[in-house]
């Protein structure tokens, strides 16, 4: 069974509608933004969850990989961690665009909120003095998706998985500060926090980038690569 559905078009097509969006900046929908879809279509092999999960959530994450002109790249979400598949919507069926930015002081239902990720989630979004206060930043993950779709998502085990968007480079030492003052959250609490760098060469861990590699790996929609700065290299196919 495969993870991910067959690109419904030649992948030259991609890289020519990639080059012609960057040349656009069409930011309509970027990694981890989250779809509200009218349909999904279906194609071959596709994992029998699949029905049951787009029922009870219309939503799809963007994901990175190249889409040719009317396509969009889209993770479909299933009930457990294994239950992941990669897909293709068409334009035409986007009904909303929910950015993790937008889910930055969204609050779970009442009954919910005593789950770890919602309470580390509910401690940055209260702290004035945080180290995330200067940054442009939201949820993804389980509970980005439960925020926006209302639909249960997040467990007792879960992640807080954050996204911070960096269009300016980030210095080591506030790199660094920002890292150790999430760990000391999640230590606290008891759960991970995992922050992801939005930079110029694509997703970024922040623990790489503070961690001083010499190269950190940056996750594009052309494949991953390993680069010395994120901001000094921008990956030439435009689909950060």
């Amino acid at each position: 069974m495969r993870v991910c559905a067959a690109a419904p078009f030649e992948m030259s097509s991609a890289a020519e509608a990639a080059e012609a969006s960057a040349e656009a900046n069409d930011v309509r929908w970027r990694p981890h933004d989250l779809l509200r879809l009218q349909c999904l279509r279906p194609f071959d092999d596709e994992p029998a969850w699949v029905r049951d999960a787009f029922a009870r959530a219309p939503y799809a994450v963007v994901r990175r990989a190249l889409g040719a002109n009317g396509f969009v790249a889209i993770g479909v979400r299933g009930a457990g961690r294994a239950q992941r598949y990669g897909t293709w919507a068409h334009a035409d069926d986007i009904v909303n665009v929910v950015s993790p930015e937008s889910l930055q002081q969204a609050q779970p239902a009442d009954a919910r909120r005593a789950l770890p990720s919602f309470i580390a989630l509910a401690a940055l979004q209260r702290d004035a003095c945080a180290a995330l206060t200067t940054f442009v930043w939201g949820p993804t993950g389980s509970a980005g998706f439960e925020l926006a779709t209302q639909t249960p998502s997040v467990t007792e085990a879960s992640d807080l998985d954050l996204l911070i968007r960096t269009p300016e480079p980030l210095a080591r030492n506030a790199a660094r500060a920002l890292f150790e003052h999430l760990q000391t959250l999640a230590q606290r609490i008891g759960i991970r926090v995992d922050a992801q760098l939005e930079t110029l060469a694509g997703g970024v861990a922040l623990a790489e980038w503070a961690a001083g590699k010499t190269r950190v790996l940056a996750r594009h929609a052309s494949g991953p690569h390993l680069v010395a700065d994120p901001w000094a290299v921008a990956v030439q196919d435009g689909g950060a």
